[in-house]
């Protein structure tokens, strides 16, 4: 015997109000979801650095180390990626918004190339590996994850809540 069918919504799930839930498949999450779903993969991987940088230069939490360097760049390449494929072209729909888009993407290319470093350093010293200088090593966290928690803050506050509304002008 068939399971019976049963219809697909129509409307978004997880916000029926969302102006951009017709882009979204059915069952699946909102544009706007996904995105807070990303942005809170970046903040825990933010959180993680600043405790490592924290303990420096005293201990080092090596398993802190590898779960960060395993992290890192797959959770900043995917929100970036879903970001630039999904996000932005509703936020720049008018090209309004044409140079913000160009400074956010500025800063994918930074802190891709910062993790790529990161993760590098971070993987030796989760293996054991020895930190020459623990003030740099920490201030290359800190200004790291900084400036992903700024990104993210910026998004929240200003290019999520145009997507949200639909007015995809400045």
């Amino acid at each position: 015997m068939r399971k019976p069918v049963r219809p697909e919504p129509t409307v978004c799930l997880a916000r029926p109000d969302c102006p951009v839930a017709h882009d979204c498949a059915p069952l699946q999450p909102t544009l706007c979801t996904a995105m807070d779903a990303r942005h809170s993969a970046k903040l825990q991987v933010c959180d993680v650095l600043e405790a490592i940088a924290d303990s420096l230069p005293q201990r080092i939490d090596r398993h802190a180390c590898l779960w960060a360097a395993a992290s890192l760049l797959p959770v900043l390449r995917d929100a970036q990626a879903f970001e630039e494929r999904e996000f932005f072209p509703a936020f720049g729909a008018d090209n309004r918004q044409a140079a913000t888009l160009r400074r956010l993407r500025a800063e994918h290319v930074e802190d891709v190339a910062l993790a790529e470093e990161l993760t590098e350093t971070l993987l030796r010293l989760g293996h054991g590996g020895q930190e020459a200088n623990p003030e740099a090593l920490g201030y290359m966290l800190r200004a790291f994850f900084e400036s992903v928690r700024r990104h993210v803050a910026f998004e929240r506050e200003h290019v999520v809540p145009i997507v949200r509304r639909g007015s995809f002008r400045g």
